[in-house]
Parts: structure tokens; C-alpha cells; sequence
């Protein structure tokens, strides 16, 4: 989303939508394996599973993705849709999609938009408002040395770390995400969450009470729908919290 919530906030909303999660990780397996069904060298492929399985999904379930995406076993195709608008209160919102049928997603997307005070717009609308960045989110804990990890994070390619009340925030370019992904995990720190996203330049603040719940509302109609793999707003306001 736009301002990240707190961790407590973020477990929870991970914990209530866990079963979607599982169905949301096993597309994104299926489609990185398509450059190759061994972790080993595919590292598009290796942190799919890593986050697959830091939400406790079955190793079952992990290989008959990798499957899937290798051709060993049938399946959808999955294709890569991104949808642009503006939430209830003008709060810019991306919606990034793995669908076998975009006209389903596409219909899914509109009508939620519209019955919710959104406007879904053309291709660029809002991006403008973002950039795109590697976001990696570590718990703040009283073992964890913050110069320690900013070295670790900045030696392997970081651009920035931003520490909050909770939590530390390393921020990469998109080339660079894997890597630095890779070494924070070596040096054995563990995510709250973890993605290439799109990181708003510049935040919306909707102030009317009816707009924050109507905001809130779509984007969890949204974010349950299985073909929906991530939500991203400007929102200045922490909608875990809200």
C-alpha cells in the first residue's frame, strides 16, 4: 500500500488473508519458474518459494507450482495485467494482476473501482506518482545492531534504509533486489514482507471518514480476489490502523 502500517497491523492483514495468500504466491511461483524450475539458478524462482514458505504454504503446494510453470504438469497460463486510478477521497491506487482470463480481472476491477467511489483509469494515470523500488521490511528487535544491517543492506547494493518506531525499511532499485534480498537473508535477517513495489513520490491524505471506509473496503474486495497480487496506494493515512 502507500504508507507501510505497523507490524502488527501488517501480521494481522497477512494472518486474515493467508488461505488467498497461498493461492497469490502459487501464481507467482508458476510464473517465475518459466525461466527455469531450479531455484539454484533461477533467483526470481528462489525468492518466490522463500516467501511462499515464510507463509507456512506446503511444500506440495510449492512443487506443483514449479510444475505448473516448467510445463511438467497442465495448467493456466498466467498473464501479467496492471490497472491505474484513483480510490474514494483521490487516493492513487495501482492494482498489479496474475490472470488466465483478462476479461474476468478486467470486469473484476472496474466494477470494484466503481462501486466503491473509484475511477479506474488509462495506463499512466498515477504511475507518474510512483517509483518503482525493491522494499524489504525487517522487524525492529533489541538483537538487531541498526548499523549492522545498514552496512550489510548498502555492501550489497541498498539504496537507502529508513528506520521507523517498529521496523527497518531497505530500499533498492529493481535490478538490485534480489542481491540485496540475498545477503540480508545470509546474514540472517528475516522479512515482514518483502517486493519490488511501487513506492509513492508523493502521498494523498483523504480526510472525509465516508472516503477512508470507502477506500478501505475496496481494497480489501480487492486484495481477496485470487487473481489480485498486490494493492498499492499513495494514502498517507496507515489504512491497517484506520
Amino acid at each position: 500500500m502507500g504508507r507501510h502500517g505497523t507490524i502488527a497491523g501488517r501480521k494481522a492483514a497477512q494472518d486474515s488473508k493467508r488461505a488467498a495468500m497461498f493461492t497469490k504466491y502459487a501464481k507467482a511461483i508458476t510464473v517465475a519458474a518459466k525461466d527455469g524450475g531450479d531455484p539454484e539458478y533461477n533467483a526470481g524462482l528462489r525468492v518466490a518459494i522463500e516467501k511462499a514458505k515464510a507463509i507456512s504454504m506446503p511444500n506440495d503446494n510449492i512443487q506443483r507450482a514449479i510444475k505448473k510453470g516448467t510445463g511438467e504438469l497442465g495448467g493456466a497460463s498466467y498473464e501479467e495485467l496492471s490497472f491505474e486510478g484513483y480510490g474514494a477521497g483521490g487516493v492513487a491506487v495501482i492494482v498489479n494482476c496474475l490472470t488466465d482470463n483478462t476479461n474476468r480481472t478486467t470486469s473484476f476491477v472496474r466494477s470494484t473501482f466503481d462501486k466503491h467511489g473509484g475511477n479506474l483509469g488509462t495506463p499512466g494515470c498515477v504511475s507518474y506518482m510512483f517509483s518503482r523500488k525493491g522494499v524489504l521490511i525487517i522487524e525492529k528487535t533489541d538483537e538487531i545492531d541498526e548499523d549492522e544491517l545498514m552496512e550489510v543492506a548498502l555492501e550489497s547494493g541498498a539504496d537507502d534504509m529508513v528506520t521507523e518506531d517498529d521496523s527497518f525499511t531497505v530500499y533498492t532499485e529493481p535490478n538490485a533486489y534480489t542481491d540485496v534480498y540475498q545477503a540480508l537473508k545470509d546474514a540472517g535477517y528475516e522479512f515482514i514482507e518483502s517486493d519490488i513495489e511501487f513506492v509513492p513520490s508523493m502521498e494523498s491524505n483523504p480526510t472525509e471518514e465516508h472516503d477512508i471506509k470507502k477506500l478501505q473496503k475496496m481494497i480489501d474486495i480487492l486484495e481477496d480476489n485470487d487473481d489480485v497480487q498486490k494493492v498499492q496506494t499513495n494514502c498517507g493515512i496507515d489504512l491497517y490502523e484506520a
